[in-house]
């Protein structure tokens, strides 16, 4: 039986391994209509749903205090812990955050440095990590679930930022079986790494729009996951920019300005195009080789984008959304077509000359040819048993096991990987402590190559697709890959490689 004819059905058993999630009746959850979902320029927002303001000016993120005093070391100080803030007049929401904030402190460091954060995890009754998403770190500092901090105590990660490491990271935790929840809640903030020499013109500015997405209920708070929202992954009624409704922002006529666009939310895909001409320069692991002009843009949940937005006339030049259909089990699909992110208000006033953007950004050697092929089947399952309905989210026919290997891998060897996505939902895929190169994508028999050479950490596999990749594992340890829908990922559609020196 196809897997929508058993939404019908009156139990749902939700299992990740080991298998004993969740088990509850789907009418009596809450926000099984989901008609709160709906984007605010395509309908009307439900009844008695908190008002966000718009318009506001686009904050900078605040940064991380540099405490080392020291050329080349970066030395912080995380908390996770409890906060309060006001997104909408009138209601307090509490929330997790970063030194009580969210999105986190903006954390900036150059390539060659040496980094040296303390985490302290304050958040009541669960233990925490945080993971360095898409950098180079050790893995004993990676974050990963097998190495929890507990509640009420703290840790040092150290690592090195080696050269050629300059990109778009993020951080965010990564507990077992607490992630999607600690994420929706507010944990999540944006690491940026320079380069020593940076060949985008300082003219052009550096400006980081993280993109989260919020539920509130009517009292200010945060709902907990309903069924619908573990099944498909959570997706908020309101997206956010640095924390913000649609804010924004005002530059003079002629301004060309660089972004960094991060996709932090748990599950929500975005598919973005700016009323203004993009030109792509960078992905997840930094520049691509030269320039590539872009109409639009899709971002799934965890990849990050670099752009230039040339702001050629004047008036108002919004970031808005279009529809992506990713698939969706059930009913309550997001209306996600028609969404106004950013509204830059473009003067009359001539901003002031600035350099072209270079034709070669930086060399991407191609990596080698492969020494192992490997393939990973995702795929969702649903079956009857004396309770009602088990559901899943597989790799390779196995949910996630903390205390099994499933690959094992050598250090510095260079391996194929297939990634099979025979699910009913796309899968943005994520490895752990490497960067990668996409080289193939299959769907219906039809193969294509990417636009461009790029390094990335993240990358979507839709519905019936293969992405070929290539990869190298550098240092050895334990590293996870896994669906970064976190609700799938919590729920089972996670693996760890075994990277052996």
């Amino acid at each position: 039986m196809h897997r929508r004819a058993f939404l019908a059905a009156g139990l749902v058993t939700v299992f990740a391994s080991p298998r004993a999630i969740a088990q509850m009746k789907m009418d009596d959850m809450p926000g099984m209509d989901m008609g709160g979902h709906a984007g605010h320029d395509m309908a009307a927002a439900p009844q008695g749903a908190a008002v966000l303001p718009e318009g506001e000016t686009l904050r900078d993120l605040p940064r991380l205090a540099n405490e080392a005093g020291t050329p080349s070391l970066f030395r912080g100080k995380l908390t996770a812990e409890s906060a309060t803030v006001r997104f909408a007049e009138g209601l307090d929401t509490p929330i997790l955050g970063y030194n009580g904030l969210s999105p986190g402190p903006l954390i900036e460091a150059t390539e060659g440095d040496r980094v040296e954060i303390t985490f302290a995890n304050q958040i009541p009754e669960e233990t925490s990590t945080i993971h360095w998403h898409g950098m180079p770190v050790p893995a004993d500092q990676d974050g990963n679930p097998m190495d929890p901090v507990a509640t009420g105590t703290d840790r040092t990660y150290s690592f090195e930022l080696p050269e050629g490491s300059a990109g778009s990271y993020w951080y965010h935790p990564h507990p077992h079986g607490k992630t999607a929840e600690q994420v929706f809640r507010g944990l999540a903030g944006a690491f940026v790494v320079k380069p020593k020499v940076d060949p985008i013109p300082a003219e052009y500015g550096d400006t980081v729009l993280v993109f989260t997405d919020l539920r509130l209920a009517a009292d200010g708070t945060m709902p907990d996951n309903t069924m619908v929202d573990l099944m498909n992954g959570r997706v908020g009624d309101h997206v956010l920019v640095n924390g913000q409704k649609n804010p924004r922002l005002t530059v003079p006529f002629g301004t060309k300005r660089r972004f960094r666009l991060y996709n932090a939310t748990n599950a929500r895909f975005l598919r973005l195009s700016f009323e203004a001409p993009m030109t792509v320069i960078g992905t997840d692991g930094g520049l691509l080789e030269a320039p590539i002009a872009a109409d639009e843009i899709l971002l799934s949940p965890a990849e990050r984008l670099e752009l230039i937005v040339s702001f050629d006339k004047p008036g108002p030049a919004t970031l808005f959304t279009l529809d992506y259909d990713r698939g969706w089990m059930g009913a309550g699909r997001p209306a996600d077509a028609g969404l106004t992110l950013l509204t830059v208000n473009v003067s009359r006033t001539p901003a002031e000359p600035v350099p072209p953007l270079p034709d070669r950004l930086r060399p991407i050697a191609q990596l080698g040819a492969p020494a192992v092929s490997r393939r990973f089947i995702f795929t969702e399952t649903m079956a009857m048993n004396a309770s009602g309905m088990e559901m899943g989210f597989l790799i390779n026919g196995a949910a996630f096991d903390m205390n099994r290997i499933d690959v094992v891998s050598k250090a510095g060897q260079v391996e194929l990987w297939e990634i099979v996505n025979k699910a009913d939902m796309d899968h943005p895929f994520h490895v752990h402590g490497t960067q990668f190169q996409v080289v193939e994508h299959e769907r219906d028999g039809n193969i294509s190559k990417p636009a461009y050479r790029a390094w990335k950490d993240t990358v979507n596999v839709a519905r019936g697709e293969t992405v070929r990749l290539l990869l190298r594992q550098d240092r050895p340890g334990p590293r996870m890959y896994h669906c970064h829908i976190l609700e799938h990922e919590q729920l089972g559609m996670m693996g760890i490689v075994d990277v052996q020196a």
